[in-house]
This record gives C-alpha cells, sequence and structure tokens, in this order.
C-alpha cells in the first residue's frame, strides 16, 4: 500500500491509499454515471457501484475525483473539463481507484446533458478498455506525472 496526497481541480486536497492490485473491467457490462455541473455524482448504475467498491449511498453526493487514481495527471482532467466545457465529448483511458486502494482502467466517453439549452450535468459512459491502449497510457501518464512533479 502507498499513500498519497491528490489535489483537485476544485481545490480539494485528500490523502488517498493505493495498492498495485488491478481489478479486471467486467465482460458486456457499461458503467455510467450522471454528475451535476460541478462534478457532483447524481446517479450511479449498479455496475459503477460494483467496480467501483463503494456501496451507493456513498457514491451519491461525492465529486467524481472520489475515483482519481494517483497515477493520473491533472492534465487528463484539465483536458476533459476544458473538452466538455465547449459542449464536446470527451474520450479517453481513465485509471480509476476502487474504494480498497485496487485499481480499474475503463475507456471513458463524458457528454454534457443540456436542458433548455443550459448544461444541468454530465453523463459518462466507460466500456472495457483496449489492452493495447492501456499499456501505451500506463507509461505516457508516467511520463506526464513526472513532469508535473518536477515543474
Amino acid at each position: 500500500m502507498r499513500e498519497f496526497t491528490l489535489h483537485h481541480h476544485d481545490g480539494a486536497v485528500r490523502q488517498v491509499v493505493a495498492n498495485d492490485l488491478e481489478v479486471p473491467y467486467p465482460e458486456g457490462k457499461l458503467i455510467v454515471s450522471r454528475t451535476d455541473p460541478s462534478g457532483i455524482i447524481t446517479h450511479a448504475n449498479p455496475a459503477f457501484v460494483e467496480l467501483s467498491g463503494y456501496e451507493r449511498e456513498e457514491l451519491i453526493g461525492q465529486p467524481h475525483h472520489i475515483l482519481r487514481h494517483p497515477d493520473m495527471p491533472a492534465a487528463a482532467f484539465a483536458d476533459l473539463w476544458q473538452t466538455i466545457g465547449r459542449g464536446d465529448a470527451w474520450h479517453g483511458y481513465v485509471k480509476n481507484l476502487r474504494k480498497d486502494g485496487s485499481h480499474y482502467w475503463v475507456y471513458a466517453t463524458v457528454i454534457a446533458n443540456i436542458r433548455n439549452g443550459q448544461v444541468v450535468g454530465y453523463t459518462s459512459v466507460r466500456r472495457k478498455p483496449s489492452p493495447t491502449r492501456v499499456a501505451e497510457c500506463v507509461e505516457l501518464y508516467r511520463r506526464m506525472r513526472a513532469e508535473e512533479v518536477t515543474a
């Protein structure tokens, strides 16, 4: 187990514990969640609850970054927020942290939920990731994190 201090885009700082255990993405499932405009979870489907290791009640009302793994570069999430802020769909590979400190990889798509011309939240749909792309992302994200630490 390793302990980390994470600094999030919303100013939140929290301690997390991570280990090297990967939980495989379940075959044939889609993970779906919705948030309000600031990223607070308002909906979590059963596959999301199961894979996250949290109870539904522990997820609803929490910022989506509750799942942020310390290996994820801040630049990936900055790109996500810039992309969805423009009204475009964001696609990317994400390493998520489970409640027990293990992790899982997803290929995520995030889109804005628009009602009467206003963004009322976001929907994220996650699919099983390509193992080849995950391997590429492990190295890319390692380099990006190293640059963030030295910057």
